[in-house]
C-alpha cells in the first residue's frame, strides 16, 4: 500500500467550492400572528391550475416507473404553446438546474461570466461551482446597464447572465436594449436570458427572448413553472436554445432530471391558458394597488413588472428594513430580506391574496407611524 504522509486527514473539496456563499432561501415561518402569510418566495396566491393538480395525482399510480428522460411530451406541449421547435427545448429540475448546466458547459477555469449587481444569486453560485469567475457590473437605477456590461467584456468572457425581468428589483430591459447588447457581444459569448417572470410583463417593449434565440447561435432563454404556473414544489423549468447548446446540455444533464409527476403536471399547466389569465388579472390588480398604497406610506417602491415589489426603507432608527422585517414577522407576515443582493435597506414583497395584501399595507402603515415593537 502506498504511503501518503503529506496527504490531508480527510477528503477536501476543491477550493473554489468552499469559496461559494451558499444560497439562503426566504423564511418560511413567522414569529407571531394569528395567521401566517408567506410573501417571501414569489409564489402565486392562486396556486396551480386544477388540471395540473389532477395530472399530478394521476401520476401517483406509476411512481415505480422511471420518467421519460427526454421529456418529449412536455417539450412538445411547450413547443405547441409558443410555436417553437421541440428539439431546441431542454427541461430541467427548475430553471436553477438549467442555469447551472449552462455554467458548467460554457464557463470553466480561466473564463469569466458577467452578472449584474442585483441579479439572481444562483448565477454567481453556478459560475463558481463550474470553476469560472463571476464578474459583477453595476446597474443604473436598479436596472441592468447594457453599456456597463459591454465595457466589462474581455477575452476571458464566455457568458453573460441577465435576469429579465430582474429578481429582486422587478425592473426590466426593453427588447431593443437586449438586442443592442446581443449585437455588440462577440459571437462566442453566450447570452443567457433568464425570463422566469416573463408571463407577468404587460409592457409593449418587452420580449422574453424567444425571437432572439430563434435567429441567433449564442442566445439562450430560460423559463420556469415555479411562478405563474404555481409548480414551485415540483421543481420544473425549461430553456430554448440553439441546437448546439441543447446538444451540449443533453450530454451533461442527469439522465432523468425531471420527475414523472412534474412532467405530467407541467403538460397540463402549460395548456391551461385560462388559469394563467386569472393569475395575470389578479397580479395586475394588486401590483398596482400595492404600489400606490405602499408609496403613500413614504416607502420607496421600485416600479415592478413581476409578481413582487421591492420596498426600500429609510435608515432612520425605528424605520429600517431589519426593524420592519421583525415587526412584520411578529404579525405573521413573511417578506424577503435582500441584503445578500446588496440591498440591505430593502424587503421584497410577493403579491399575495387580497387578505394578505391588505394586511401587509395595514401593518406597514402602523410600523411607519411609529407603533414601535408593541403588538397591534
Amino acid at each position: 500500500m502506498t504511503e501518503f504522509s503529506s496527504a490531508p486527514a480527510r477528503p477536501l473539496p476543491r477550493a473554489n467550492v468552499m469559496a461559494i456563499d451558499a444560497y439562503v432561501p426566504g423564511k418560511s415561518a413567522a414569529t407571531g400572528g394569528a395567521k401566517t402569510f408567506k410573501l417571501s418566495s414569489n409564489e402565486t396566491p392562486l396556486g396551480p391550475a386544477p388540471s395540473a393538480i389532477a395530472a399530478f395525482r394521476d401520476a401517483a399510480s406509476t411512481l415505480e416507473l422511471y420518467p421519460d428522460g427526454s421529456a418529449r411530451r412536455l417539450r412538445e406541449a411547450i413547443a405547441s404553446r409558443y410555436g417553437l421547435d421541440p428539439a431546441r427545448i431542454v427541461c430541467g429540475c427548475g430553471s436553477d438546474d438549467l442555469l447551472t448546466l449552462l455554467a458548467h458547459a460554457y464557463v470553466g477555469p480561466g473564463q469569466e461570466a458577467i452578472i449584474t449587481a442585483h441579479g439572481f444569486l444562483v448565477y454567481k453560485i453556478a459560475v463558481q461551482s463550474a470553476g469560472g469567475t463571476p464578474v459583477t457590473v453595476p446597474e443604473t437605477a436598479l436596472t441592468a446597464d447594457v453599456d456597463a456590461i459591454l465595457a466589462t467584456v474581455n477575452d476571458r468572457t464566455s457568458a453573460v447572465f441577465l435576469a429579465n425581468p430582474n429578481n429582486p428589483t422587478g425592473t426590466y430591459l426593453p427588447h431593443a436594449e437586449v438586442k443592442r447588447l446581443h449585437a455588440a457581444l462577440p459571437p462566442h459569448v453566450l447570452l443567457v436570458l433568464d425570463a422566469a417572470y416573463a408571463e407577468y410583463v404587460r409592457t409593449n417593449d418587452y420580449s422574453s427572448g424567444l425571437e432572439l434565440v430563434s435567429e441567433s447561435e449564442n442566445v439562450v432563454m430560460t423559463r420556469t413553472f415555479s411562478k405563474i404556473h404555481g409548480l414551485g414544489g415540483l421543481r420544473l423549468g425549461w430553456l430554448y436554445a440553439p441546437a448546439a447548446v441543447c446538444d451540449a446540455l443533453n450530454r451533461i444533464r442527469a439522465p432523468f432530471n425531471v420527475n414523472g409527476p412534474a412532467l405530467e403536471a407541467g403538460i397540463a399547466a402549460i395548456a391551461d391558458v385560462a388559469h394563467v389569465e386569472r393569475s395575470l388579472a389578479h397580479n395586475d390588480t394588486w401590483l398596482a394597488w400595492l404600489t400606490t398604497e405602499l408609496s403613500a406610506l413614504g416607502l420607496e417602491v421600485t416600479p415592478s413588472v413581476g409578481n413582487f415589489v421591492l420596498l426600500t426603507f429609510p435608515r432612520a432608527p425605528g424605520r429600517t428594513a431589519a426593524e420592519a422585517d421583525a415587526y412584520l414577522l411578529d404579525r405573521g407576515l413573511i417578506l424577503r430580506r435582500v441584503a445578500a443582493y446588496g440591498l440591505p435597506d430593502s424587503l421584497r414583497l410577493t403579491i399575495g391574496s387580497e387578505e394578505a395584501n391588505r394586511l401587509v399595507v395595514e401593518t406597514l402603515a402602523n410600523f411607519m407611524k411609529g407603533s414601535g415593537s408593541a403588538r397591534g
